[in-house]
């Protein structure tokens, strides 16, 4: 399968690394400037460049399109994408409101192309060990969950801190990874309250240019899933030392399960399923990274895995 890119940004390395290693190819990106695209085609072997959307969007030889671009380029490009035919996988979050995620949903209604939103999270694989630890009742009835997105913040873009460009502040830029990850694993949410604040009032990014955030950087949020269990989800771009992609609690009445902690991807103190009383560290193969996400995208893109309902949740995300 050929591939367009669209978007030359950091987040477009991992889509394009993710998708090489599933076996597409990747033949063209799309950048707003035209050395930006270069530069990323260089670093990844890509044959072909733009600052044009229409040479992506109106090739013949490109099965699918992934939307990279920042936040406030979502719905227009996501629309443009859609109604030109072609499948997007598009960077979480989907859009800056509910508003512009529904635009982008009706589109894909009344278009027919497939619409997918990208949460990397989902594809680790010790998300997927936990949901079987789950599914199975290992950890008996779950009683809290906690979980932490956190990052000193972006220092290569100016425009992640203010609402114009995000909609929000840390929670609708990188909050929406842990809201789509909880909904993911635990279900619906029912209920929320939150606290936000703005602690950073000035930062200097890598360039040395000097921005002033207008939208908050430092959020605690609780909720009540429609399953009864309640959760924590701290996002923060105030931390020198932040989360490892997140980390997740996971407090069961028959264990307890740590994930991407200081004891490591997974951690397991369920005595009753382990036999130990201690914590157990079980090893965890891998395959190269973004690569399950990707193929998983090929395979809906090609008819050969059932369509998910990302788009749905990209949605969700959002509206919580």
């Amino acid at each position: 399968m050929r591939i367009g890119m669209i978007g030359a940004g950091t987040i477009s390395s991992y889509h394009i690394a993710g998708l090489q290693s599933a076996g597409a190819e990747v033949s063209l990106i799309y950048s707003r400037t035209r050395a930006t695209a270069a530069s990323r085609a260089a670093e990844h072997n890509i044959p072909n460049v733009t600052d044009r959307l229409d040479d992506v969007l109106g090739a013949d030889d490109i099965d699918a399109v992934v939307i990279a671009t920042p936040d406030f380029l979502h719905l227009e490009h996501a629309v443009r994408a859609l109604e030109a035919g072609k499948p997007v996988l598009l960077q979480k979050p989907m859009a800056r409101s509910t508003a512009e995620c529904r635009a982008i949903l009706a589109a894909a209604r009344q278009t027919g192309t497939p619409l997918y939103v990208s949460f990397m999270h989902r594809y680790f694989e010790e998300v997927e060990l936990v949901q079987r630890l789950l599914a199975d009742g290992a950890l008996g009835d779950i009683h809290f969950v906690r979980h932490r997105n956190a990052t000193p913040g972006a220092d290569w873009a100016a425009w992640f801190y203010h609402k114009e460009n995000v909609g929000g502040g840390v929670m609708l830029q990188l909050g929406t990874h842990g809201i789509d990850l909880l909904r993911y694993v635990f279900g619906e949410i029912g209920r929320v309250r939150a606290t936000t604040a703005l602690k950073v009032g000035e930062r200097q990014l890598a360039d040395g240019t000097l921005v002033r955030p207008d939208a908050e950087d430092l959020v605690i949020a609780t909720y009540e899933f429609e399953s009864g269990i309640h959760a924590s989800h701290e996002c923060s771009y105030t931390e020198v030392a932040g989360t490892d992609r997140f980390r997740m609690e996971i407090y069961g009445a028959k264990g307890t399960v740590w994930l991407r902690t200081e004891r490591g991807r997974l951690a397991i103190h369920a005595p009753q399923v382990t036999g130990v009383d201690g914590w157990q560290v079980p090893a965890i193969d891998s395959e190269a990274f973004g690569y399950r996400q990707h193929k998983h995208f090929l395979d809906m893109v090609r008819g050969t895995a059932p369509p998910d309902q990302s788009a749905r949740d990209g949605f969700m995300s959002v509206a919580v």
